[in-house]
């Protein structure tokens, strides 16, 4: 079985920023440490939206919710690298 991974290209995110030295530049909510992705993942795993609001305080529920909404349509699928080399193998 093949493992995929998601990945969300934030770049046309005004809620997302990516800053050198703040949390590795990871892509995080403005103004915030929180990880977008982290937001995604808590709404994926099931997590209601009002308990990820009081898990992080600092984003409101629509800032949550565009987060979440701007993730879901530019999620790009990855196939990891180890899984991309073809073998060709010679026929006589």
């Amino acid at each position: 079985m093949t493992r995929v991974d998601s990945y969300i290209d934030w770049a046309g995110c005004d809620l997302v920023e990516r800053i050198p030295g703040k949390v590795s530049g990871r892509p995080v909510a403005r103004g915030t440490r929180i990880l977008a992705d982290t937001i995604v993942q808590d709404a994926e795993l099931g997590s209601p939206l009002e308990e990820i609001q009081e898990n992080y305080p600092d984003l409101s529920l629509t800032a949550i919710q565009q987060l979440i909404s701007f993730a879901r349509s530019h999620r790009e699928q990855r196939v990891p690298r180890e899984f991309c080399s073809i073998t060709i193998h010679g026929t006589s």
